[in-house]
């Protein structure tokens, strides 16, 4: 195998890995703490003191990501969050 081959291998094998998306949540005024915080740990399977470090970003920054995976995976963890008023889209 030549360098061309082994740097394009290198190039596909990276790009594959990079194949996920993201859930990303954006801050409103509707929306208290403790519900993001709960729908967090309910629908990203986060940790309280995650849950809690993202919804402060959101808070801060106006947007955070919350998740990071498969389309699939994802799609009904963001139906969670956006059935429970949470502004989020995957991208």
């Amino acid at each position: 195998m030549g360098t061309q081959e082994k740097v394009l291998e290198q190039f596909d094998t990276a790009t594959k890995e990079k194949e996920n998306n993201e859930i990303v949540v954006y801050n409103d005024d509707i929306n208290t703490f403790d519900h993001v915080i709960e729908t967090l740990i309910y629908a990203c399977e986060h940790t309280a003191e995650q849950a809690e470090q993202c919804a402060l970003l959101v808070h801060y920054k106006g947007k955070c990501t919350v998740k990071t995976g498969g389309y699939e995976d994802l799609k009904p963890r963001c139906s969670i969050l956006l059935e429970a008023g949470i502004s989020a889209e995957i991208v």
